[in-house]
């Protein structure tokens, strides 16, 4: 019996709707991803007192993480004020050492009377938990830098300046005690927003595989005259694509995560399932015919 003007009109209006509040929600999720974006802390300063010990400002740029979350790699970069260094030459008056604790290997640069500090790479150990993924989140030990000046023994704790350059991430830097401007430094590490917002999308992306496979392949089997041998190949490149989108997620997250147990597990599960269901219908319709 063919619906008339009224029914169709109805079911219109219905698809309508449904399109409708699909766009909003994408234009939502892209137009709140481009705001996390937008609105990336690029950097985080602590000034714990006017003037650097000595003259000296010391700054550390957070460049990069490393693939094993073990560690994160800062430039420290060292400039003598005007008092330590001679306007003839551009050259210090007098020897400098840098000591750095908190360090996957102890670190102490020295330069001697007439050269000028630089920059040079400062790998920090970092405390975590991977398997939280993309909640997971990284704080190093408490972080001092320590200068010594000439022949002197006694160090000069130097006041830190902090820039975060990570993509992708959120930084925090805070003192171990408050109440102390000399306190060693501590960072925390977390996922930014745009980043943790861009997983997610990428994990509904696979729920709606495995709902899409297990309704088609529900539907086929239920009427078998619905088969489509061209689909047999699709449910193939579906299963296949899971993993390569597993590691195209931000950070790579370590194999083993809750996401491996809670959702992509399930998902080839689901996947796997329906191409069987699918091939069994494949079957009851060859053999009716």
């Amino acid at each position: 019996m063919i619906p008339g003007p009224e029914v169709r009109a109805r079911r219109w209006q219905l698809s309508s709707r449904r399109i409708f509040a699909l766009a909003v929600i994408i234009a939502g999720v892209f137009g709140t991803y481009l705001a996390l974006s937008a609105n990336r802390p690029e950097s985080h300063r602590i000034d714990a007192a006017a003037t650097p010990p000595g003259g000296i400002a010391v700054k550390l740029n957070l460049v990069r993480v490393q693939d094993s979350y073990s560690e994160i790699v800062g430039d420290l970069a060292v400039q003598p004020g005007s008092d330590l260094v001679d306007p003839a030459t551009d050259g210090l008056k007098q020897d400098l050492t840098v000591t750095i604790t908190s360090t996957t290997t102890p670190i102490k640069r020295t330069w001697v009377k007439g050269m000028l500090p630089g920059v040079f790479p400062v790998p920090l150990t970092l405390a975590r938990d991977v398997e939280r993924w993309p909640l997971d989140t990284y704080y190093t030990g408490p972080i001092t830098v320590e200068l010594f000046k000439g022949s002197s023994p006694v160090p000069e704790r130097a006041t830190v300046e902090f820039d975060n350059r990570l993509t992708g991430w959120s930084t925090s830097v805070r003192r171990t005690t408050d109440t102390n401007a000399a306190a060693p430094y501590e960072i925390d590490l977390r996922r930014s927003g745009s980043t943790m917002l861009f997983s997610v999308v990428i994990l509904g992306i696979f729920v709606a595989i495995a709902a899409l496979g297990v309704f088609v392949a529900i539907k086929t089997f239920q009427d078998p005259r619905r088969f489509q041998s061209p689909l047999t190949t699709w449910y193939a490149a579906m299963l296949f694509a899971v993993v390569p989108l597993r590691n195209a997620l931000p950070g790579s997250p370590v194999f083993g995560s809750w996401i491996d147990l809670t959702i992509v597990l399930w998902v080839l599960v689901a996947l796997v399932i329906s191409m069987l269901l699918y091939i069994a219908a494949w079957w009851r319709a060859t053999s009716q015919t």
